[in-house]
């Protein structure tokens, strides 16, 4: 015995010289002496650890618990092995059924939390942990440890107060740092995120995943260049690291570079081929260039890696969004906030939903929470002011619409849709529209038109709408489409919005030789199919409305792209050569605040429909809420375009006017209350307010002849529902406003040669409005003027506004032809 211990203590020499084999080579002579010696076989399992022999030393350590009592150090070392071996379940078991009889064992506590916290079990790991610090309270890797498993659990303040002592006890401990940071950020703390990942790297140089923090950091900051350059320091110390190529992908989406950020997803997908934010990149990068077929593969794989990706539902939401598709967007919308409900963008893209589905209240509460989640989003702020303005609440009007205007005057994106709306100037919105454009579209790489078309017979134009339905759009152009001129013109309608199976969907698509139904078709595959179609002069009756598309206009199918009646304003893009206006809408003066060439039609731009009914038999008063002996006012405009100052004009029209009521349109309840509020406050009867319903088209126009006088708004005028007022015989009070949105009223009345009702000021309409109220005889010889001036003016001349139409798009055509640039064009009266 006394020489068994002999050679037992001369291995364990070795050993602690750190030649293991030699020492392994005396443990393996003492067990084939004696297979009982449990020291023997304990070191020569360690040994064999050391080697990498590790099932063999999982077999001799745990031969080696025999003895009794157990030897603490042999139960920290195989909680050692366990731990180096992965395998948790083994380390469980051995740490549940020792650390009673080893209740402060450093080793087995520490071992024992790791495989409780690698098996997901965070909340036992954190209490090992605690009790293991109580008896070793300046262990650093514990207190690291308890770091980890407090921030798994959302516990972010006590998981910073753990990696704080961990770095007290060890302050060269890089990855407390690192984990700090990662905590800041998820918690959208950048600034503090940014200054731990710079500790860590302060700490450890050489850190590629501090490296890569600090990227991400920089760019949630927006500081670009900065956040490329530290991705890039990442990727020097791992060029294999897969996620610093993802976020060099990220930073060159957000700087509008799609090509190259998809080149950097590329190669992360070289590395990974199963990386989902990889894929969901990739998808992204798609859609900034109007790649809708492979956006939607591009998503379907990273959905299919990662079922549960926020980024890429958000992906394949966005995507339904832009083609219309909203109940499938909407989702998909929420199964990524479902999975991330703290996904900002996520929130921004539902709103969107809502508020195309008239939702306002629920728009007004996404985006007030994607604000939340990120303050610095000044497109947000714009787009809930609209939503404000569609439920009548004027909260802070002034402020808020002086805030946007600063943000687009600092080049920072907010929609043109959202900012036509309040008051600005044309410059302001040309340089509103660019910045959305640059931001949107400078990608599709459209800029170029195509070689020239001149062996067609007729003139090939493609009118592309998401209102071939019944809506505003095509109650105007319906009687367009049918007068064009077949011998000289092929007309080709492309359907990108819904068919609601109505009369007007079945009028618009029989006006057209032929109609297309492209809605669930991606940007590139309808710009596939016009370029197929040798198209001429393709024509965009949306703009930036609900569903428009222009991304196939930023794709430049046609040589000739115009936009008409859709939008009114520009569009701020270089793919789109002309904007048909007229000397109203658009004077000489304001040309260069338009990026389009200005077609100037002779009289009105706008197309009106002379074959739409008016219903029969005729309503009375009381079936719409009115006194049969007052005088109404009336405005059927949509509730956002009315402003504080308007109402406030309206009112002061009310209090001069004892038997007056005002009549308007109430998309939603909330408006109604809020119009009601800001009534009483002026101090005018609540009552005096009667509000309309939707109505069908024919029951809206006839409703008009209850009324004695429409009041227009001011910036954003009356557009088709003037004209509805027009056509239906009831006098349109206007005021001229300073762009192309306020002065359609203008036009409408130059074209119906009754100038008299257009006023430049507030005191001017408001006077006017007064004494054609006080002074029936007037407002009946008004009447009689527009009775007569109905049918014998041009504003509802359907076939001469369809000439007027066709000249200009003759006249492009010839500057085409002859290799000349887009220019003005002003047709002339025929």
């Amino acid at each position: 015995m006394r020489k068994e211990q002999q050679v037992l203590d001369r291995a364990l020499s070795l050993h602690h010289q750190g030649k293991i084999s030699d020492a392994a080579r005396l443990y393996r002579r003492i067990i084939n002496t004696n297979p009982s010696n449990l020291h023997a076989l304990h070191f020569l399992g360690v040994a064999e650890a050391a080697t990498g022999n590790i099932n063999r030393a999982k077999s001799l350590l745990d031969r080696s618990l025999q003895s009794n009592p157990v030897n603490p150090e042999f139960i920290e070392n195989y909680a050692a092995v366990l731990h180096r071996a992965e395998d948790y379940d083994a380390l469980i078991r051995l740490h549940d059924h020792f650390k009673t009889l080893v209740p402060g064992s450093l080793g087995l506590l520490h071992a024992g939390a790791a495989a409780l916290s690698a098996q997901g079990r965070y909340a036992d790991a954190i209490s090992e942990l605690k009790q293991l610090l109580a008896h070793h309270p300046d262990h650093f890797p514990a207190h690291f440890m308890l770091g980890s498993c407090l921030a798994k659990t959302r516990q972010y303040d006590a998981a910073i107060e753990s990696y704080d002592r961990a770095l007290q006890l060890n302050p060269r401990l890089a990855e407390a740092h690192l984990d700090k940071g990662t905590i800041h950020f998820a918690n959208r703390r950048f600034e503090s995120a940014l200054s731990a990942y710079d500790q860590a790297i302060a700490t450890r140089p050489d850190i590629a995943e501090a490296w890569l923090g600090r990227g991400f950091a920089l760019l949630q900051l927006a500081r670009h260049d900065e956040a490329l350059a530290a991705i890039d320091d990442a990727l020097s110390r791992w060029p294999g690291f897969t996620e610093a190529w993802v976020g060099r992908g990220n930073v060159f989406l957000q700087t509008d570079r799609p090509l190259e950020a998809a080149a950097a997803y590329d190669r992360a997908l070289a590395i990974n081929q199963n990386h989902a934010a990889a894929w969901t990149g990739h998808g992204n990068a798609f859609l900034k260039t109007g790649r809708h077929r492979e956006a939607a593969a591009a998503f379907d794989r990273a959905l299919a890696v990662n079922p549960t990706s926020a980024e890429a539902w958000l992906g394949r939401g966005t995507l339904l969004l832009l083609q219309g598709r909203h109940d499938e967007a909407l989702t998909a919308i929420d199964t990524a906030l479902a999975a991330d409900p703290d996904l900002s963008q996520a929130w921004l893209a539902r709103g969107q939903v809502s508020y195309l589905g008239r939702r306002y209240s629920d728009a007004l509460d996404d985006w007030t929470r994607s604000l939340d989640l990120a303050p610095d989003q000044p497109g947000v702020a714009a787009a809930c002011l609209r939503a404000r303005l569609h439920l009548c609440d004027w909260t802070a009007f002034d402020e808020t619409c002086a805030s946007v205007r600063s943000s687009v005057q600092a080049g920072k994106l907010v929609s043109p849709f959202m900012f036509v709306a309040i008051p600005s100037t044309a410059a302001e919105q040309l340089q509103c529209a660019r910045r959305w454009i640059d931001h949107n579209f400078l990608a599709f790489g459209g800029s170029a038109r195509p070689a020239n078309r001149s062996d067609h017979d007729r003139i090939r134009v493609a009118y592309l709408s998401a209102d071939f339905h019944e809506h505003a759009t095509s109650r105007l152009m319906a009687g367009i489409f049918e007068h064009h001129d077949r011998s000289r013109f092929q007309i080709t309608g492309i359907s990108v919005g819904p068919d609601d199976s109505s009369a007007m969907r079945r009028r618009i698509a029989a006006a057209f030789e032929s109609f297309v139904e492209a809605r669930t078709l991606g940007d590139d595959q309808i710009a596939d199919m016009i370029r197929a179609l040798e198209v001429d002069i393709l024509v965009d009756l949306k703009g930036f409305t609900q569903d428009g598309r222009t991304g196939v206009f930023a794709m430049r199918p046609a040589p000739i792209q115009v936009s008409y009646l859709g939008f009114p304003g520009t569009l701020g893009a270089g793919f789109v050569d002309y904007l048909i206006a007229d000397r109203q809408v658009i004077e000489k003066e304001d040309f260069a605040c338009y990026a389009e060439k200005i077609a100037w039609l002779p009289t009105t731009y706008q197309a009106n429909d002379r074959a739409r009914t008016i219903a029969e038999p005729p309503s009375s008063r009381a079936e719409h809420g009115l006194p049969d002996e007052a005088f109404v006012f009336c405005c059927f405009n949509d509730n956002y375009k009315i402003m504080p100052i308007t109402f406030a004009s309206w009112m002061r029209i009310l209090l001069a006017v004892d038997n007056a009521v005002l009549w308007l349109f109430a998309d939603n309840p909330k408006a109604a209350d809020n119009l009601r509020r800001e009534a009483r406050a002026t101090g005018v009867d609540p009552e005096r307010l009667v509000f309309a319903r939707r109505a069908s088209n024919a029951d809206h126009l006839e409703r008009y002849r209850r009324a004695d006088l429409f009041l227009d708004t001011l910036p954003y005028g009356a557009h088709t529902t003037a004209s509805d007022a027009l056509w239906a015989g009831l006098p349109v009070l206007s005021c001229r406003g300073e762009t192309f949105a306020g002065r359609v009223g203008t036009s409408l009345l130059h074209a119906i040669e009754m100038p008299e009702l257009i006023t430049t000021t507030a005191a001017e309409y408001e006077a006017l409005a007064i004494g054609l109220a006080q002074h029936p005889d007037r407002l009946a010889a008004l009447r009689t003027k527009l009775a007569r001036n109905r049918l014998t003016t041009p504003l509802f001349d359907t076939a001469q506004t369809t000439g007027n139409l066709e000249t200009a798009y003759v006249l492009m055509m010839e500057r085409h032809q002859a290799g000349l640039p887009p220019d003005h064009i002003r047709v002339h009266a025929s």
